[in-house]
């Protein structure tokens, strides 16, 4: 018994010394759950700078170690708020009702998931350290730019970006961006316009006396939905073999509002999925709220006229640094997990082999960053896209920009400011 006690240890402390450079740690016992660091996979992205945890990691949470319940804790007293809130079914809608047998159907997995997490000491005594930087985040001089804002005004076309290399000037050259050179930098208008930094490395940009920072190999677009078809390719063999989704949902909470705008559901079914869908297919991930009513509409209307079929879930469930759930499991609203709904777009009518591994019910656990920002999804899915590779990845809705990737919204650049970076030091290591 020893000898395995010892062996498991073993495992346990190899696969943290593996998380330390992945940021991922796939959970002991439980089959396609596991942990990640968003913080870690942003890394991969940058050379000269690193993504701040401090600024990642902005929202308040208990203090570390306090209120950790067990999850038969978690049960009892999910079940009996519960039965507080709602003692007789019929107090639940039809759409709710659907909503709380898919529920009551996960619920056993994210459990077990949880679980698994718990009974790893090692994982659980270094959470606390990812939440925070021992240097302080750069000073970027006041308040965030308000990117939606000044896009609705009528001054729009006339701003500017300035995009500053080190590297030969010439390697900024990409179709239909008119701009200026001049001792190393590039100005070209920033909305309405796709710009690229074309470089192995990330790079600086400026605009109204900010600073942002722009990942090795990135594009990114910057308008409202009237302009997004901007983006489909001349031809399909130029499309894109994943696009990930990330819609600002209609929604009646005032606080989501004040966050960022939404729009109306139907809106998004004038996205153009299909056209933007590599000629040897798409793997399409939406993120979803855990709304019956949005689930309805994405299974009957929205991916129906996206051609998105062969539809899987992964699901996100989100805990605290000291590693309890983020909040009661239970509760008919604000559950402390989301999740993405996978399917796939077919060019060609034929069904890609890689969907054959894109099974049901993966769950990942992570601390969530700022409200509403997604983890990065590319290396969870990536034996899943189909098509050449690398793989062209477009994300729709994109507040942040990823390396190789092209991001499209009215914010992309909403998390590149300096503000949310430090700069790396001779001695830090790059992701690998």
């Amino acid at each position: 018994m020893s000898g395995q006690h010892n062996n498991g240890g073993k495992a346990l402390v190899g696969e943290l010394s593996s998380f330390s450079r992945s940021g991922i740690y796939r959970l002991p016992g439980v089959v396609n759950a596991a942990f990640v660091d968003p913080v870690r996979l942003l890394n991969f992205s940058y050379s000269r700078y690193r993504v701040s945890a401090s600024g990642y990691y902005c929202r308040t949470f208990d203090s570390p170690g306090k209120g950790r319940k067990t999850n038969k804790e978690v049960n009892d007293s999910s079940r009996s708020k519960n039965k507080r809130k709602r003692s007789r079914s019929h107090d639940l809608n039809e759409q709710e009702i659907i909503a709380e047998r898919r529920h009551q159907e996960v619920r056993p997995l994210l459990l077990k998931a949880h679980e698994a997490l718990s009974g790893t000491a090692e994982l659980l005594g270094f959470l606390p350290t990812l939440v925070r930087d021992e240097e302080s985040c750069l000073d970027g001089g006041g308040l965030e730019q308000n990117f939606v804002e000044l896009g609705g005004l009528w001054q729009a076309p006339l701003y500017e970006i300035v995009l500053c290399t080190e590297e030969n000037t010439n390697e900024w050259q990409e179709q239909g961006l008119q701009h200026e050179e001049s001792s190393g930098s590039t100005v070209a208008p920033l909305f309405n316009n796709l710009i690229n930094n074309n470089t192995t490395n990330d790079v600086d940009a400026e605009f109204v006396n900010r600073r942002f920072v722009l990942p090795r190999q990135c594009s990114f677009h910057m308008s409202d939905l009237r302009q997004i078809h901007d983006l489909i390719p001349g031809s399909s063999d130029q499309g894109f073999n994943l696009i990930v989704i990330d819609p600002p949902w209609e929604n009646g909470s005032a606080y989501q509002k004040a966050v960022y705008p939404t729009l109306p559901n139907r809106y998004f079914l004038y996205l153009p999925i299909r056209q933007l869908a590599h000629t040897d297919g798409a793997l399409v991930a939406l993120w979803m709220t855990n709304r019956g009513k949005l689930r309805s509409f994405v299974e009957n209307e929205l991916f129906p006229s996206w051609g998105v079929t062969d539809i899987r879930t992964i699901y996100w469930l989100k805990i605290k640094p000291d590693g309890s759930l983020l909040g009661d499991l239970d509760l008919i609203h604000h559950k402390p997990y989301e999740y993405l709904l996978l399917g796939y777009v077919n060019g060609k009518k034929v069904v890609p082999d890689c969907n054959q591994n894109l099974e049901e019910n993966q769950i990942f656990i992570s601390i969530p960053g700022a409200y509403s920002r997604k983890p990065p999804l590319a290396k969870l899915l990536v034996d899943n896209i189909p098509g050449p590779k690398p793989s062209r990845c477009i994300e729709l809705f994109a507040r942040e920009l990823i390396a190789e990737w092209t991001s499209w919204g009215n914010e992309p650049l909403r998390f590149q400011d300096l503000t949310y970076f430090v700069k790396r030091e001779h001695h830090d290591q790059i992701p690998c």
